[in-house]
């Protein structure tokens, strides 16, 4: 097989099996491990571990029992459908907030958290706690798992 072919085919292998990976990936809510220790940024302290937001850090209230955070982008197409998908999971429930953070505006909380890419989305439960993340467009069964278990871990705690 000549040379060109040769290296053709395993271009074509390795670009497949990293579309594979990033689809078995996107958009997969993972519990939120420790926060890579990174050094202070514009004067700003790094996060302890786990990570814990507050109102200041995401610019808006905290929900009553979780908060959906999305760091987004002015022209990220995959934002606004996870915008959608998001306004609509906190709308069906009274004590969870959705909040739209961009990026450019808070590149502090953005190293400090470690994102890549937009949309990044959070959620923290009622102590601004990250205890979900996914990269990219989330999946709504995993986002509504995690918010419930949010909620009964509140529900366990105030009775």
């Amino acid at each position: 097989m000549p040379l060109g072919v040769s290296v053709l085919v395993v271009v074509l292998i390795v670009t497949g099996a990293f579309a594979l990976f990033r689809h078995r990936r996107d958009g997969r809510v993972r519990a939120a491990g420790p926060v890579a220790p990174t050094p202070p940024v514009d004067g700003a302290p790094a996060l302890a571990e786990p990570a814990v937001l507050t109102a200041a850090d995401i610019g808006s209230g905290l929900g009553e029992a979780a908060t959906l955070v999305q760091v987004s982008s002015a022209f990220c197409a995959p934002c606004r459908a996870a915008r959608v998908l998001l306004t609509r999971v906190a709308d069906g429930r009274d004590d969870v907030a959705y909040v739209d953070v961009d990026a450019e505006s808070h590149l502090d909380l953005v190293r400090r958290l470690g994102i890549l890419r937009t949309p990044t989305v959070l959620v923290l439960d009622r102590d601004g706690a990250v205890v979900g993340r996914a990269s990219g467009v989330p999946r709504v069964t995993e986002i509504e798992a995690v918010l419930d278990s949010v909620t009964k871990t509140r529900v366990s705690d105030d009775g």
